[in-house]
């Protein structure tokens, strides 16, 4: 059995140059989790349909578990961890949920707030509550009964608006 050959590949995660070489069927949550150690995007479905893995890819919510490493080549990726350096406050969102307790086991928050902020990014910062639930339909949390999650949606694009 031969084995495919590694692609090299260059993207800027957090910030940070990055050069890897991958196989070609290479998911970025793979990349990001297991080669780079960012733990805080998650796999929760393998299918694109929990939102655990979400992070942005140029800016904008991308599921990390659908998409090839391949495809991040060149582009600027930014996860969880790259919301607030290390010693840095929260970012805004993050504090929200924090203050609102918008998570229970906590699984599902890194791709929860990814998606947030992708939410303010493209909605503004006036959002209801309308409008943060139809958005959120392609994130699951199983613990928490959405309700909080709405709540510091709310109030992070409240605090993002000032910040």
């Amino acid at each position: 059995m031969t084995r495919p050959s590694l692609t090299k590949i260059s993207l800027t995660v957090n910030g940070k140059a990055i050069s890897a070489s991958v196989d070609p069927r290479t998911l970025l949550v793979t990349l990001l989790r297991e080669e780079l150690g960012l733990t805080g995007t998650h796999v929760g479905c393998d299918t694109s349909q929990c939102g655990a893995c979400v992070v942005h890819v140029d800016g904008k919510a991308v599921k990390s578990c659908t998409m090839l490493a391949l495809t991040a080549d060149g582009r600027a990726v930014v996860t969880i961890e790259g919301l607030a350096a290390e010693g840095a406050p929260l970012h805004p969102m993050q504090e929200a949920f924090r203050d609102n307790h918008g998570l229970q086991c906590g699984f599902c928050t890194p791709g929860m707030i990814m998606t947030a902020i992708d939410i303010v990014n493209r909605k503004g910062h006036e959002l209801d509550d309308r409008t943060i639930r139809d958005e959120l339909e392609g994130n699951l949390c199983r613990c928490t009964g959405y309700q909080n999650i709405v709540k510091s949606i709310a109030a992070g694009a409240k605090a993002m608006a000032s910040a």
